[in-house]
Order: structure tokens, then sequence, then C-alpha cells
């Protein structure tokens, strides 16, 4: 280094170090933290990139795909602002949260329509009641029903494969309550994922693939898809946004949710997410094609927060076939 006679280089350096540790200047932007369910993924990530645009980078958001069950775990440790689910939290995963001292509202965003698909070149599959989709899913089946015509007399001797959601996909544990009925109830020997882009991809390169998961995954790729009619009873009824609405497509309607940890809304950047997200999620569900609530749903959830309704009003059970509005009429607890 270069000194001038009669200059003091202490000044430069007593300013590169000022420089150096102003705590504004070193200060990362504030992170929320997201894991879990990849049905509910496509939402919080397109709340979250608007969010972030919105706020000019202030707030990073970072959203993670681990399944449902995986992101309660995260967490019920502590390790994570929000959940992504796309069942409600079960009773061990309550006692987990209860053990770790973490308190949480329950906020229902989008509903789905589980969607139920076929390879596009699969010619005779078009719709398929509740007991055909038993016998090929329950435990049983392994072993025994391997081809199309061990389903149904009527369909070839083709073999199937299965493709399905992972063990700690929320996904899995709602289809197998609402097809067989018992949630985790399966055969074992299908291709499993918590990434439904896996699926996606297994589905369309095999012609002989059955496969389910959430419904925008379904409208993203449907080139490569072929959605099966499901006959809950009352007649083959296709998966669309008009049908979950009306309540005609049953028993595969289910509502998806965020969780939000109490401990984390004492940060200004959650709660600030937090209303973002409710005033948004209207528009950006629809944009993701999943079928948004009513308007009241997710001013219920900011209503909830100002009351403190902590907790789920599930009690740790899963259910089939609930209405929003019925949904919309219980109270919540811990």
């Amino acid at each position: 280094m270069n000194r001038l006679p009669g200059k003091s280089v202490v000044p430069s350096i007593t300013f590169l170090t000022a420089l150096c540790f102003t705590p504004s200047l070193l200060a990362a932007p504030p992170v929320v933290k997201i894991d879990g369910s990849s049905t509910v993924f496509p939402i919080t990530e397109a709340v979250a990139e608007e969010f972030q645009k919105a706020r000019k980078g202030t707030v990073n958001v970072t959203v993670g795909i681990s399944g449902t069950g995986g992101g309660f775990k995260k967490f019920c440790r502590g390790e994570t602002d929000l959940a992504n689910a796309s069942r409600p939290i079960s009773k061990k995963e309550m006692e987990e949260c209860a053990k770790s001292g973490v308190r949480y509202y329950e906020m229902p965003i989008a509903y789905d329509a589980l969607t139920v698909m076929v390879n596009p070149q699969n010619t005779f599959i078009k719709s398929m009641t509740v007991a055909e989709l038993k016998k090929v899913w329950e435990p049983a089946a392994q072993g025994k029903i391997n081809s199309w015509k061990d389903v149904n007399p009527a369909w070839p001797e083709q073999k199937i494969k299965l493709y399905g959601a992972g063990s700690d996909s929320g996904t899995f544990d709602y289809f197998t309550e609402a097809i067989v009925g018992k949630a985790k109830s399966s055969r074992g020997d299908f291709t499993a994922s918590e990434d439904d882009n896996v699926l996606v991809q297994g589905i369309s390169g095999d012609k002989g693939a059955l496969g389910y998961f959430g419904f925008a995954y379904y409208i993203e790729n449907q080139k490569k898809l072929k959605a099966v009619a499901i006959d809950g009873g009352k007649g083959p009824v296709a998966p669309t946004p008009e049908n979950v609405d009306n309540g005609t497509y049953q028993p595969l309607s289910r509502p998806i949710f965020i969780y939000v940890s109490e401990k984390s809304l004492d940060k200004p950047e959650i709660r600030d997410f937090i209303d973002f997200y409710m005033k948004n999620a209207p528009q950006l569900v629809k944009e993701v094609k999943y079928i948004p609530l009513p308007a009241k749903a997710y001013a219920g959830n900011l209503e909830h927060l100002a009351k403190k309704k902590l907790g789920t009003v599930f009690g740790g059970q899963n259910e089939v076939g609930l209405t929003i509005e019925q949904l919309m009429k219980r109270e919540a607890q811990l």
C-alpha cells in the first residue's frame, strides 16, 4: 500500500471497519420457512413469489416439499414457521407439537379434487367405481390383482402398473381413507413418491399405468395424462372445479391447509406473509388450478388469528366428504 506523505491511514481503516460491521449492512433479510405437502406447494409457492416481489426482496420465503407428514415433523420440532398440509394434523402430530410447545392456527386455503389417472393410450377406461378402485388398492390386492382383467372381466388382460403418493403424503392418507376405508391401508407394490412430478412422469410413460395425485398437477400435465371419472354410487363424475363446488365429486374432494406457528407470528414478517396469503389466495389458488374457498373462509382465517382461536377443528381425525360450510361452523381446539 502506498502512503502519501503526511497522510494518516487510520481514518480510512476506521471507516472500513465501521462499514464492515454496521448491523444494517450485515443483516440478511428475514426468512419465512415453509415445508410440507407437494399438493399445497404450488399455491404457497405462488403466494411466496408474489409476496417477495411486493416486499422488494426485504423478506425471503423458502418452500420445501417433504410431504404432509414430513412437513409436520419439522413444524412440530419448531424448525419451520408454516406447514403445508393436504390433510388435517393427526393425533400423533398434535401430541408431538404439544411436547415441543408448538401451538398453531389451522387455515383451510383451497379445495382439491384428488384425481385418478391412466395413460392416454388407455382406451378402455373412462370411469371407475369406488369399489373397483378399492379392489386395486386394498392390501389384499397385492399379488392377486395384477391386470386390468383382474379388476373387471370386461377389461383386457393387460398388466397394471400403479403410481401413488408416498407414505409421508397427506394425499396417501386421504386416498386410502376415502377409497379403502382406512388411512394408510394400501398394497405396497406401487411406485410411490411425495413429489407429484415423479408420478406424472411414471403415468405418462407407462401404457398400463393407474395412479392418483392432486388436481393442479393433472391440469398442468393433462396432455400427458387421462383423468378417470369417479362413480361414488350416483354415476361417474369427472374431477372439475364445478363438480367440487357443487359437491358431486365424491369421495375425492378435500380441503387443503396451511398451519401457522403461534410463536412465529411474533415476527412481523410472518404476520405480514399470512395477511398477504389470505388476501391474495382466491386469485392465486385459481391461477395454479385449484378451487378457491368462499371469501368468508379466508376472512375467517384472519379472524381466528385476531381472536386467538388456536388448534384444529378435526380433533386429530381425517374426514372424508366434508364441505367448507361444515368446516367453518366448527370450533378449533389444541
